[in-house]
């Protein structure tokens, strides 16, 4: 005879009554330890035990004992081996462990993969002859900032370069130019040339490697040269260190690796005219004045601002920021984090969020407390730069900036002192985007969502178009 064995639809059964294993164990009149036993599958229900079962929880006996660990294990099984995974694919213990321990997380992974599986069959059949793997790259920027994340946005290793090159004296920030300027002169025989827009075409600046010079263009400001010339002296002063931290990434692909050196050589340029303790000790006294901040250090409020994401040093941390930036039209042209905010890729981010009505107040640091649908609360920060550019063609080309900390946070930043954090009615509830957004009865919902269906009411007509 078949020994019943139902220790994940009991544990689940028990927690969806918010019970613990004693309060069980006294519903049934068996003891604690039998209870644990049988969650775990090593007693089998008796007949007497299984009517008490579905007695007490008026549940039907035939679901406790329908065994569906075969069909899950099969499922499973497959749904590893699919190519999007990498790494070595979980042995039949492992799938089975995870079926008795977390059914549910089970049942949610295949419901995921099965619409992973959906959503890439519609978009094989709109891609054309793109194959399955080009349409799962992922792209360059959201390589980046993986790697970035995943080493919460701080290098050890350029930070001390980028004090050597300092050898322990700061010149003051107007000195910079002339610091690197000579250095780079002295130290590798190349010469710097600040030209006029025109001459320069499109770029801002460029470096003739063959010549030994940099080109700059007149476009930018003071600071921003000291940032291009910053950037050329990491390139190539410090080679190996940016060698080392591309070959740790793993990254394979020649474009995104091209890439990936760029933004290593800014990393190093944003530390070199920011140093990090004196920086963290100036951003600490003044309560992260970002404008107070760029002064001291001769920076720009976007660069103050990426740089805040930076200090994670280990027994010297500054306060956990995300950073992004979008244009008029809600792309994403940049992002960095070293929270669990999660930053949208692609463009349409969320209207509630004032990073898009702070395109109507250009210059100003408008604050806000959001929440996000898991309940997460940040105080964020926007504000519009413009880009360095001159012509007809490119007036009035503001960015918006929106720099973030978890609420917990908030207390160490000036722009959060009148606030009272406690007062629920302060938070305003955001989503990534309409796409991937689950709040109901949003006046500002753009999109159905991707994974779920809101409802519909043919009598009734709802805030948007969407609901009712």
């Amino acid at each position: 005879m078949t020994k019943t064995l139902i220790g994940p639809r009991l544990r689940q059964l028990r927690r969806e009554r918010k019970q613990t294993q004693a309060e069980m164990a006294r519903t049934l009149g068996v003891s604690p330890s039998y209870i644990n036993l049988l969650e775990n599958n090593q007693r089998s229900l008796s007949v007497k035990l299984l009517m008490s079962l579905a007695d007490a929880y008026a549940v039907d006996w035939r679901e406790l004992t329908k065994d569906e660990t075969a069909r899950k294990a099969a499922d499973l099984r497959n749904a590893v081996q699919d190519p999007i995974f990498i790494g070595e694919t979980p042995d039949i213990q492992e799938i089975r462990g995870a079926i008795d321990h977390a059914p549910r997380l089970v049942d949610h992974f295949l419901q995921l993969h099965g619409a992973h599986r959906v959503a890439l069959e519609k978009i094989m059949k709109l891609g054309g002859d793109n194959s399955e793997d080009e349409l799962l790259n992922a792209s360059p920027e959201s390589v980046i900032h993986d790697f970035f994340r995943d080493h919460k946005n701080h290098f050890p290793e350029l930070e001390n370069a980028a004090e050597n090159a300092w050898n322990g004296e700061y010149a003051p920030p107007e000195e910079n130019f002339a610091f690197l300027r000579n250095r780079l002169k002295q130290k590798h025989g190349i010469s710097v040339e600040v030209c006029k827009i025109d001459k320069l075409g499109n770029a801002l600046r460029y470096f003739d490697e063959n010549k030994r010079i940099i080109h700059l263009s007149q476009a930018l400001s003071h600071s921003n040269r000291v940032f291009q010339l910053a950037h050329v002296l990491c390139t190539v002063e410090y080679p190996g260190i940016i060698a080392t931290l591309v070959e740790r990434s793993g990254i394979r692909t020649s474009q995104v690796l091209a890439r990936l050196r760029v933004e290593l050589a800014n990393y190093f340029a944003a530390a070199f005219m920011m140093h990090y303790e004196t920086f963290l000790t100036e951003t600490e006294a003044c309560g992260y004045d970002i404008d107070r901040v760029a002064a001291t250090f001769g920076a720009s409020f976007e660069q103050v601002c990426q740089r805040l994401t930076t200090m994670q040093r280990k027994g010297s941390r500054g306060v956990p920021f995300f950073f992004l930036r979008i244009d008029k039209a809600g792309n994403v042209t940049k992002r960095f984090n070293s929270t669990s905010f999660h930053l949208a890729e692609y463009g349409g981010s969320c209207p509630v969020w004032n990073i898009h009505t702070a395109f109507y107040t250009p210059g100003v640091v408008m604050p806000q407390f959001v929440e996000t649908p898991d309940g997460e609360r940040y105080f964020t920060l926007s504000r519009t730069v413009h880009r360095p550019v001159f012509s007809e063609e490119t007036q009035d080309r503001r960015l918006t900036l929106a720099l973030g900390c978890e609420t917990r946070y908030a207390g160490r930043l000036r722009y959060a002192s009148s606030y009272n954090f406690e007062d629920p009615k302060l938070y305003a509830p955001i989503g990534i985007n309409c796409h991937l957004c689950p709040r109901q009865a949003c006046s500002q919902r753009a999109h159905q969502p991707l994974f779920i269906q809101l409802s519909m009411d043919e009598n009734r007509r709802g805030n948007t178009r969407y609901e009712s």
